[in-house]
């Protein structure tokens, strides 16, 4: 027996809406990485981006327990000398919500071209509105 791998004309991909109000981070970002990665899909192939199209709404309001707000550290370096740049969730929260949740699922991800394949398929949304309406999104809770 031969295993069947799809073609990239047979993979179908849906758009889906998540909602973040008043859930854990972690909890929402592997629920993501799963359905972006195409794990809740019957033909799921590692090796090829089979999986949906995923439009987070409400990042403002994602849910971070315990002391993370003010203990946990987002850093980035510029790449010059003394360019590094620290800042708690809870000034990244007030500044660019998105960011957190991309970087979460980004940790989430497969490193390489398919992980940064897959992560263009996330679009998160401060509000509760997007501007994805055309493609008629699904609903769907995590």
């Amino acid at each position: 027996m031969k295993t069947y791998v799809p073609k990239q004309g047979e993979i179908t991909k849906k758009w889906v809406v998540v909602d973040a109000k008043d859930k854990p981070l972690g909890r929402i970002a592997s629920g993501i990485a799963k359905i972006l990665r195409g794990k809740t899909k019957p033909n799921f192939t590692p090796f090829l981006d089979c999986g949906d199209n995923v439009i987070c709404i409400n990042a403002e309001k994602v849910l971070l327990t315990g002391k993370k707000l003010d203990q946990k550290i987002y850093w980035r370096h510029s790449g010059y000398i003394s360019g590094l740049t620290l800042r708690t969730a809870r000034q990244v929260l007030q500044r660019n919500p998105e960011r957190v949740i991309e970087k979460a699922v980004k940790g989430m991800l497969p490193k390489g071209t398919l992980g940064r394949k897959m992560l263009k398929n996330l679009k998160v949304c401060k509000g509760s509105q997007h501007r994805h309406s055309a493609q008629k999104p699904e609903q769907i809770s995590i």
